[in-house]
């Protein structure tokens, strides 16, 4: 079964203005996630945006690009516009690796198709691996995630969960055991269901929790976690991630 990788790039933050198109290395950020990406096992990789700027400096650096409309509310809506211009359907994988992440490991990608591979009751798959400090447990920046016996993801949450009980009688600030899991926002889809995925009403746990994988386990589907002791680079969200990621990249070059 082939795996397209698609990359939702698009001209929307505030906090970094023109992110995508940030130079790293000699090259815009959402092409050096294109290259990570591609060296994945994979059998495409496919930017999906609404700018053309970006489409340009996709096409300058022999990135394939597609244009998707302007209008979407999530990168969702825009991934599953690019599976129907691309003829993508059924069993097809997908996998959405964010634009944002110039760093991502190619060997998370290879993982998260696996394990959709390996789930044939689960509609997406995902990543997660364990928290080792108490001040990722509590940011409701850091998303953390609870499973089955199974590897299926239970519930998404900003709040620290599972509350560990005993531990927080004690009055001094623990981590649970097992460990908490952090979610990696990395996914990989059946094509079929990503495609109808915007057609789903939104969950209300989605509105919550600003959330958009709570709509699929509040309609039934199920998501499978891969458990990683890879930890992904950071990703880019403000001019001192990019600062912190141009010097990573200098230091490995």
């Amino acid at each position: 079964m082939a795996t397209t990788v698609l990359i939702p790039a698009r001209m929307a933050s505030t906090r970094l203005p023109r992110k995508p198109l940030a130079d790293i290395g000699g090259v815009p950020m959402v092409v050096r996630v294109a290259r990570r990406a591609a060296a994945a096992r994979v059998d495409r990789v496919v930017v999906a945006t609404d700018d053309g700027e970006i489409e340009a400096a996709c096409r300058d650096h022999g990135v394939e690009v597609l244009r998707t409309a302007a209008e979407h509310p999530t990168g969702s809506d825009r991934l599953a516009e690019a599976c129907v211009h691309l003829g993508l359907d059924g069993d097809e994988r997908i996998v959405n690796v964010q634009g944002d992440e110039p760093l991502i490991e190619p060997a998370l990608v290879d993982a998260c198709a696996a394990a959709l591979d390996a789930a044939p009751d689960c509609v997406m798959a995902t990543v997660a691996h364990a928290i080792d400090s108490v001040e990722d447990l509590r940011n409701p920046n850091v998303v953390k995630l609870v499973c089955d016996a199974r590897g299926r993801a239970l519930y998404f949450s900003r709040a620290p969960i599972p509350w560990w009980r005993d531990g927080a009688s004690e009055g001094q600030p623990a981590l649970p055991q097992p460990p908490a899991l952090r979610h990696v926002g990395l996914y990989a889809y059946r094509a079929a269901f990503l495609r109808r995925f915007p057609g789903l009403p939104p969950a209300p746990l989605e509105r919550t929790e600003s959330l958009e994988q709570l709509r699929v386990l509040w309609h039934g589907e199920r998501i499978a976690v891969h458990l990683s002791t890879l930890r992904p680079g950071p990703g880019v969200d403000t001019p001192e991630d990019l600062a912190r990621v141009r010097a990573l990249v200098r230091g490995a070059g």
